[in-house]
């Protein structure tokens, strides 16, 4: 069974998390940087979420910065259902995931992370967050021993 299939069947929420912004790119972050986002927005597809990964009474969030927590409702949503630790993975972890990560960190959630759910294009950056920055903000798994710990 797949972590989001198991978090349903407990009847847990299960978040997900897209970005995107509007048309005009007028709310992309801005930044004087040497390898600077994209400095229009991507088309209304990249924001999609794929059918087989939603379902009914997901939560979605909209996220428009690197993290899921900055300027989203994110917050708001964990705390009004009592959610205190958070199974954190996606599809770029130096930089969404690690980012969503430090601030729920922050904000004080428990976190754990999945490593076999997690991934980025860049081999030696994942190495890094999950060898280096993740133990020390949470606990470092397998999508496998977070679904036994659901099991009644």
């Amino acid at each position: 069974m797949a972590p989001a299939a198991a978090f349903r069947a407990r009847r847990l929420p299960v978040v997900l998390v897209k970005a995107a912004w509007s048309p005009d790119g007028g709310d992309l972050p801005t930044a004087h940087a040497d390898r600077p986002g994209p400095a229009a927005a991507p088309p209304a597809a990249f924001s999609e979420i794929p059918a087989e990964l939603a379902a009914l009474g997901d939560v979605v969030v909209t996220k428009r910065h690197w993290g899921a927590f900055t300027g989203t409702e994110l917050d708001l949503q964990l705390r009004r259902r009592g959610i205190h630790r958070v199974v954190l993975a996606g599809i770029s972890t130096s930089v969404g995931v690690e980012s969503t990560a430090r601030t729920a960190w922050e904000l004080s959630y428990d976190l754990v992370f999945p490593a076999d759910a997690t991934a980025d294009t860049d081999p030696g950056s994942h190495a890094h967050t999950f060898g280096k920055i993740f133990p020390r903000i949470g606990r470092v798994t397998t999508t496998g021993e977070v679904i036994a710990a659901l099991r009644p």
